[in-house]
């Protein structure tokens, strides 16, 4: 079955479908079960759903170079909602292991928890309440996300099915070893020569951000759409460097971009301790001296608007913000290469083309 309505709509219908035949299946369950239900149909609303985009043009750019109509089938539908759940389970995990208290400008799902327990006086620490409820909130929305997967791939062809399978599964894999790696960096930098770090946090933002927010899901939708050997390195090609870049830019984002459009306090990654290649090239350009006042600021909790102001500018000052950009730049530029002469989709070519930009060049 295909839909016939404009893809993305098609993909946030599917989601919403899907949730409320959760909170369907829940309905027995009691009143907390149904609040957890719904907790996690809230968290799975929302977003820009740049991975259900670029799942959906990685199938259009093979199709329509096959030959085959652009109407997109329901799997890819399903799988590009399957994304989106999965990514809502990415991120409520993420806000637990950062701290955060805002997502998307309302509380983080532990927050949320933490104020319901103390709203209903229940018994035991509300912090650590909200924190359990929210690692099993996340826990749901993996699940889901298979299940939504495994809905849309009921009527695919099997060795289509099992490479979309295959695909999602390496994505879930490698998404949770950047997780780690990002939590480990925050600890192990102090141990690793300074010189090794801008390495260190390019393997996370690969692994965390840039396989799992474009190059997969670009090649999910070419294995539903059969792409051969060519195609599939091809968007790969693509994909990891615009990944890079648009993780790049979540690092500017989380020092220098504005709560009001964001969604999360100015300097919030600052407060978080991210070892972000951002923060890899300031440390380089400083001072011992100046080293040792950077390295007590980053990820202090309560950091006053003049601190956090203090490290943006020593960023700006040691040109690590200038080479961020330059890099941004330079992958969005080898991505464009990749595309030139590749076999696929004139159209969707556009589409990825203007989905690099939108990724790379953003304010939230």
């Amino acid at each position: 079955m295909s839909s016939p309505h404009d893809p993305i709509v098609a993909v946030s219908q599917r989601v919403e479908r899907f949730l409320g035949a959760q909170r369907d299946a829940a309905s027995d369950f009691g009143d907390e079960a149904r609040a957890f239900v719904a907790s996690g149909a809230a968290a799975a609303t929302g977003g820009k759903a740049f991975r259900a985009r670029f799942c959906l043009a990685g199938w259009r750019a093979v199709a329509t170079a096959n030959g085959a109509t652009p109407t997109t089938p329901e799997a890819v539908i399903a799988a590009s909602a399957a994304l989106e759940i999965f990514h809502a389970a990415a991120l409520v995990h993420d806000d637990v292991i950062d701290r955060s208290d805002t997502r998307r400008g309302r509380p983080a799902s532990h927050r949320a928890w933490e104020a319901e327990h103390r709203a209903n006086e229940w018994a035991g620490e509300a912090a650590e309440f909200g924190r359990s409820a929210a690692i099993l909130l996340g826990d749901l929305l993996v699940a889901w996300s298979d299940d939504l997967l495994e809905e849309g791939l009921a009527d695919v062809e099997i060795s289509r099915a099992h490479r979309a399978r295959t695909e999602f599964a390496r994505m879930r894999r490698e998404v949770t070893i950047g997780q780690f790696l990002d939590v480990a960096e925050e600890s192990a930098y102090v141990a690793a020569p300074v010189d090794t770090h801008p390495d260190r946090a390019l393997r996370v933002a690969s692994l965390k951000s840039a396989r799992y927010s474009v190059q997969h899901p670009l090649q999910l939708g070419a294995a539903l759409a059969d792409a051969d050997a060519e195609q599939y390195r091809a968007l790969a090609a693509f994909g990891h460097p615009i990944g890079l870049a648009f993780q790049l830019r979540d690092d500017v984002l989380g020092v220098f971009g504005d709560s009001a459009i964001t969604g999360k306090p100015v300097g919030d990654d600052l407060r978080e301790g991210k070892r972000t290649l951002l923060i890899a090239y300031a440390r380089a350009a400083l001072s011992s001296g100046a080293l040792r006042v950077f390295d007590e600021l980053i990820g202090e909790q309560d950091l006053t608007p003049e601190q956090v102001t203090h490290l943006q500018q020593t960023i700006v000052d040691t040109g690590a913000l200038a080479r961020v950009e330059q890099l941004i730049a330079d992958w969005a530029t080898e991505a464009d290469r990749a595309l030139r002469g590749a076999r696929l989709g004139h159209a969707a070519v556009s589409d990825l083309r203007d989905l690099a930009r939108a990724a790379t060049v953003r304010a939230a």
